[in-house]
Order: C-alpha cells, then structure tokens, then sequence
C-alpha cells in the first residue's frame, strides 16, 4: 500500500526501539500505537484526534475490550477486569488530564512531543540494565513529567486479544504488576503537583493489594494457630466484593458484572502471591 512505509528490522529489538524507529521516521502530527493482536473500531483514529487538537494533551488512550471474550470464563473475567480498568481507573484519572498508563493497544501521541522524549525513554535504565518492560507506562508518566496532559476517550473502542488461559495471564500480570511498581516509584515527587485525588489514588492502588495480602496472611495465622475460622476476615472481604461488583453492575447496566465477583479467589490466591 503506497500509503504506508512498513520497517522491518534485522532482528527482534523489543517494542521499545521498535517504536522509537517508526517514530523517528514519521511525519505526521500524531503516532498512533496499535499492538498486533488488536482490531481498532473504525472511527477510533478520528475520536482520538479529537481529543488530540488540544495543544496540551500529549496523549489519549481508547477503550480495551477483549475482542475473544466469550472464548472462556478467564476471558470473561479479563474482559470484565478491562472494563473497571478503563471506566473506573482511568476514567477517574482523565478528570484530572492524568491518565497514568495511555495503554499500548490504542495510544495516540503528539509526535513533536514524543520526539522531545525519545531519548529519555530510549535510554531508561533498570537496576543498571536498559529496561525491557513497562514501555506504555513510562512513556505515558515522561509524558505528565514534560508538563502534557494525557486523556481517556471511553468511545474509541479497541478489542484486543486476552489470555485464555491461566498460565499466560500470570505472566502478563507480573509484568504489568513490575511496571506499576516500579515506574510509581518514579512518578511519586510528580503526584502532588498533579493533583491530590491522584496522589490517593496510585497510593492506594499499590497499598490496598498489600493490605488485603496481610488481611488473608493473618486469617490463615488465625485459622492454623487456633483452629478458628476467621468470619470477621471473610465477611469484610466478601461484603467489599458484592458493593464493588453492584456498583459496577449498576453503572454498566450488565448484570454479568456480579460474576466478576469470582475474580476475587484469583486475586487473592494467585496474584497477591505472585505479586509478592
């Protein structure tokens, strides 16, 4: 297609300076991010640029559904969990103009903006080694720390491709999960002048998984050394997931929300210990 130039690199350089190649050879006013497993809506690209004429948004991500959600319960779990990630997380944080991680299936970009980044995303380093992962949340916080806005556009819908199973879904979770904790780290002098709701909100994402970690930890202490069913543990854990999936259900209108309650046994048991 003459309209496009296609790269092909000599060999696999990871998505990073994959990016950076097609970036540094582009020419329009924005670069749009699009995984390969990904299907865009067909008026995504016009919704964004929308958003995009804005001078100060340097960024705006879509709407990630899973485009095989009705393949397995974990899809539709994962599909569910996308749906709170957008409409709930980000949603709440493009209030502020702070959407924290502009995700890599559907991101676009100011490119003049990019370009006055590329050399700090290129060069990232992690525990003295150039870093191979967390490249849409890095990329998106170098963002907000040059002074850009970055937006969430709930109608730009982008399905993508989820893990159907139950090993590759842990692996993707534990490399989102050392992203998060890592690139938090170096957003937190960068919060308080955003915003203090923003503040709470990354805090407290990474506090609640600990804390409810500790909460399980002491029941099972509670359950071995005594013998004693801890109910107070159980009832508290078990009424916050039946609020959070009403809320939730209520909002979308889809009663299908409250099976996402299931979520909550793989959460505790296979991420929390993971993430640990």
């Amino acid at each position: 297609d003459p309209r496009f130039t296609f790269i092909q690199l000599g060999h696999n350089v990871g998505k990073r300076k994959a990016q950076i190649a097609a970036i540094r050879l582009s020419s329009g006013a924005f670069v749009l991010s699009v995984d390969s497993d990904t299907t865009l809506a067909a008026d995504v690209i016009a919704k964004l640029t929308v958003t995009m004429r804005n001078s100060a948004v340097g960024a705006a991500m879509g709407q990630l559904t899973a485009s095989n959600r009705s393949d397995t319960w974990l899809t539709r779990l994962i599909d569910m969990e996308y749906w709170l990630a957008c409409n709930e997380e980000r949603a709440a944080q493009a209030r502020f103009g702070a959407v924290m991680c502009c995700c890599g299936p559907c991101a676009m970009y100011r490119r003049s903006s990019l370009l006055s980044l590329l050399d700090q995303y290129e060069t990232q380093l992690f525990r003295g080694k150039p870093s191979d992962f967390g490249e849409d949340r890095h990329l998106t916080i170098l963002m907000l720390k040059a002074g850009f806005r970055t937006e969430y556009v709930p109608d730009a819908i982008a399905a993508t491709v989820v893990p159907d199973r139950l090993g590759p879904y842990l692996r993707q979770q534990l490399r989102w999960a050392r992203s998060t904790f890592r690139d938090t780290l170096l957003a937190l002098r960068l919060l308080p002048s955003l915003d203090s709701y923003l503040t709470l909100d990354v805090v407290g994402q990474n506090l609640g998984p600990l804390l409810l970690a500790l909460a399980v930890i002491t029941g099972l202490a509670e359950l071995i050394a005594t013998g004693t069913v801890p109910w107070a543990t159980a009832m508290i854990i078990a009424t916050m997931t039946v609020i959070r999936c009403t809320v939730v259900a209520l909002r979308a209108r889809q009663l299908r929300f409250f099976g996402f309650s299931l979520h909550t046994f793989i959460n505790i048991f296979l991420l929390l210990p993971l993430k640990a």
